[in-house]
């Protein structure tokens, strides 16, 4: 896949989750919008996983945190293969595996998560695990900005650096909004580098919209040597539709029908200029 494709591919996900969202008259549209891109660069440019083979023991492991954003986690799995894409007709519908949160009834999903704060733990036990092993696979999980105060990632911060894991990878989709507001006004989470640096992680800044960015920074760790890796991703919630961009109340925004054309216009739009 060359740059250019790859960078189709953010538009042509962009849609799919809108498209998905608007059926199921449900979604985190937002924060789906917000992290799409590092999706993209993760399943085509950086992890080492096969959907015909997603048990291989061998196989990177990819933890999504941020739950809640499901919607761009399905849209990814499907365009690689995991899953039929027909399957996302039944998104939010009784009884199907396609639901609200990620759950491993779904071919390619790591862990059930969806409560805040669960994914980086169990991130860093398999992080152990592989260090007991001696296996070289890395692990990555993405963390919401919203979701950053929960007690349980400060426990496992700590523990990160203790065991010296440089084989785990925390992504921070920092869209610097949660569900009622800016984080700065919730509970502000500025610093975090600092933070971070303090904890004995080894830390990287990134546009979180830049394919390239991403892409350098997570094929070329670890950052130092024995130290877990944080990588700030700086996103903007909503990104790609004017009307959504930095507007909190798309944290789970269903589209009108107008407002959703509006939507695969503009994408439509940004399209053509790649």
């Amino acid at each position: 896949m060359t740059n250019k494709e790859l960078k189709l591919k953010s538009i042509y996900l962009r849609k799919n989750l809108l498209k998905y969202i608007y059926k199921a008259k449900a979604g985190h549209t937002g924060g789906s919008l917000s992290c799409v891109d590092t999706l993209n660069v993760l399943y085509n440019r950086v992890l080492n996983v096969d959907p015909n083979n997603f048990k291989n023991p061998n196989r990177d492991r990819y933890i999504q945190s941020k739950g809640h954003c499901v919607e761009a986690l399905f849209v990814t799995l499907a365009d690689r293969g995991f899953f039929p894409e027909s399957d996302l007709e039944t998104l939010c519908q009784y009884q199907s595996h396609y639901i609200g949160h990620p759950t491993k009834k779904v071919n390619g999903v790591e862990q059930n998560t969806g409560a805040l704060g669960h994914g980086l733990p169990i991130c860093v036990g398999e992080a152990i695990a592989a260090k007991l092993d001696s296996k070289t696979h890395r692990v990555y999980t993405l963390l919401g900005d919203g979701e950053l105060p929960e007690g349980s990632n400060w426990e496992a911060f700590l523990s990160a650096s203790h065991y010296k894991l440089d084989n785990l990878y925390a992504i921070l989709d920092n869209n610097k909004q949660q569900i009622t507001g800016y984080n700065k006004d919730v509970m502000n989470t500025d610093s975090v580098r600092q933070k971070l640096e303090a904890f004995g992680w080894a830390v990287k800044e990134v546009d979180g919209h830049n394919l390239e960015e991403l892409e350098d920074a997570l094929n070329n760790g670890p950052f130092e040597e024995g130290k877990p890796n944080f990588i700030i991703a700086h996103t903007i919630k909503g990104k790609g539709v004017s009307y959504m961009e930095s507007v909190t109340k798309w944290h789970h925004g269903v589209p009108t029908p107008e407002q959703y054309e509006l939507a695969l216009s503009e994408l439509t739009e940004a399209e053509a200029l790649i």
